[in-house]
C-alpha cells in the first residue's frame, strides 16, 4: 500500500503545490518541482493518464483513471513495476474506496468531509 500511496499522493500534492511548475493545458500538462521530479497528465475523455519520474531514485511510475458516472477506476504501476488498482465511488457525502495495493494487499475504506476510516 505504501508504494501505491507514494505515487498517488505525489500526484495530488504536486498538482496543488505552488512549488511545482506546470506547462500545458487542462487536457495535457507537464510539471516539475525544484528537486527535479516530474510528471505528466494526459486527459482524453473520461480517462486521465499520469506518469511520473523521481529524480532522486531514477524511477518512474504511472497510473490511469477512468471515470464513469460516480465511480473512478484507477490502475497503476509503482516504481518497481508492481501493479495496483483502486475503485472509488461517490455516494452522497461519502466516497468509498477499495482495491489492491502494489504488494497484493486488499484495502477498503470510506471518506467524508470529516476524514477517512
Amino acid at each position: 500500500m505504501k508504494k501505491f500511496l507514494v505515487g498517488f499522493i505525489f500526484t495530488i500534492v504536486a498538482c496543488g503545490s505552488a512549488q511545482a511548475g506546470c506547462i500545458g493545458s487542462s487536457s495535457f500538462s507537464t510539471c516539475s518541482d525544484a528537486s527535479g521530479n516530474s510528471y505528466t497528465n494526459n486527459r482524453v475523455g473520461n480517462t486521465t493518464y499520469t506518469s511520473g519520474y523521481n529524480s532522486s531514485t531514477g524511477s518512474s511510475w504511472n497510473q490511469n483513471t477512468n471515470r464513469i458516472g460516480d465511480t473512478s477506476y484507477t490502475n497503476g504501476a509503482s516504481a518497481d513495476g508492481s501493479s495496483w488498482n483502486k475503485t472509488s465511488r461517490q455516494i452522497g457525502s461519502y466516497t468509498y474506496h477499495n482495491g489492491s495495493d502494489s504488494d497484493g494487499n486488499s484495502f477498503n475504506y470510506s471518506c467524508n468531509q470529516f476524514g477517512c476510516n
